[in-house]
C-alpha cells in the first residue's frame, strides 16, 4: 500500500464516522424535538378537554341553580298585600319541638304595622339598621365598618346584615353560612327591595324576628313579657325587645345579663 494514500484514507473515515455521528446527532434532536412537541400538544389539548368538561359542568350548575331559585321565587305582590306568614325559622322550630317536647312551644301572633308601637319601630331600626330607609337592601358603610372591626380584632365577631337581609333569611332560607345561601339571599333582598315597600319589609321583620327560645314577634314578645299588647309598649320596653335581637335566648327581658343591660341604656339613648 502506497504509505502517501493512508492519511487521506483516515481522513476519509474519520470524516465519514464525523459526518454519521452528525447526522445521528441531528435524527436524535429531531426525534427529540418532535416527541416534545407532541408531548407539549398532548398537554394542550388535555387542558383543552379539562376547560370545555369545567365549562360544561359550571353551566349545568348554573342551569340547575336558576332551576331551583325559580322553583322557591315568590310572589312579591302576594308578600306585600297578604298577611304575614310563617318564616322558615318559624316552621324550623315547630319541626324540631315535634320530636323535642322539652322546648317551649311557640308564641306567635302576626299583626299589621299599625298595630306595632312606633317606639318599637324606631328601636329595632336604631338597633339592627340605622341606615333602613336610605339604602336599597345593603349597607356598604355597616359591610366595611364591621368587616375593618373583624380584621383588627382577628375574629368574625360582627356582620352587617340589614333588616331586609334577615327578612329573606329568615322568612326563605335558614341560619346556614354557605356561600350558594349567601347568593340566593343576595339575589332575593334586591328582588324583594325593588318590588316590596320599605314599611311591608319592617312589618314583616317585626313579625318574625326572634325574641326569645319560640317567641316570634314583637306582638307575642310584648305579650309574653309584659301581657300587653305591642301597640303599648312604652319606650324603655321597646329598647329592651331591641336589646334581645342579636342573641334573643341568652339577652333578653327575662334574664337581664350585664350585657342586655348595656345595650338597652345604648338604644334608648340613640332612640
Amino acid at each position: 500500500m502506497n504509505v502517501a494514500v493512508l492519511p487521506i484514507k483516515i481522513m476519509k473515515r474519520s470524516f465519514r464516522i464525523l459526518r454519521w455521528k452528525w447526522l445521528v446527532g441531528k435524527h436524535e434532536q429531531q426525534r427529540h424535538y418532535f416527541k416534545k412537541r407532541r408531548h407539549s400538544q398532548s398537554l394542550l389539548a388535555r387542558y383543552h378537554r379539562r376547560i370545555k368538561w369545567t365549562l360544561r359542568i359550571v353551566l349545568l350548575l348554573m342551569a340547575l341553580d336558576i332551576f331551583y331559585i325559580i322553583t322557591i321565587w315568590p310572589n312579591w305582590d302576594r308578600f306585600e298585600h297578604g298577611p304575614v306568614a310563617k318564616s322558615a325559622f318559624i316552621k324550623h322550630y315547630e319541626a324540631k319541638r315535634r320530636t323535642d317536647k322539652s322546648l317551649p312551644r311557640v308564641h306567635w301572633q302576626p299583626v299589621s304595622l299599625s298595630k306595632i308601637s312606633p317606639h318599637i319601630q324606631k328601636a329595632v331600626i336604631v338597633a339592627e339598621d340605622a341606615r333602613f330607609y336610605s339604602h336599597s337592601g345593603f349597607d356598604v358603610i355597616a359591610l366595611k365598618d364591621a368587616m375593618d372591626y373583624n380584621i383588627e380584632k382577628l375574629e368574625m365577631k360582627y356582620g352587617a346584615s340589614t333588616i331586609s337581609q334577615q327578612v329573606v333569611k329568615n322568612m326563605f332560607f335558614s341560619a346556614s353560612r354557605d356561600p350558594l345561601r349567601k347568593w340566593h339571599e343576595l339575589i332575593f333582598t334586591i328582588s324583594m327591595e325593588f318590588f316590596v315597600p320599605k314599611k311591608k319589609i319592617l312589618e314583616v321583620y317585626l313579625n318574625i324576628a326572634e325574641f326569645g327560645k319560640g317567641i316570634y314577634g314583637v306582638e307575642a314578645a310584648s305579650r309574653f313579657y309584659w301581657n300587653k299588647p305591642a301597640r303599648r309598649l312604652t319606650l324603655n320596653q321597646a329598647a329592651m325587645l331591641a336589646a334581645t335581637l342579636p342573641s334573643p335566648k341568652k339577652h333578653n327581658p327575662k334574664t337581664k345579663t350585664t350585657y342586655f343591660k348595656t345595650r338597652t341604656k345604648k338604644i334608648f339613648r340613640y332612640m
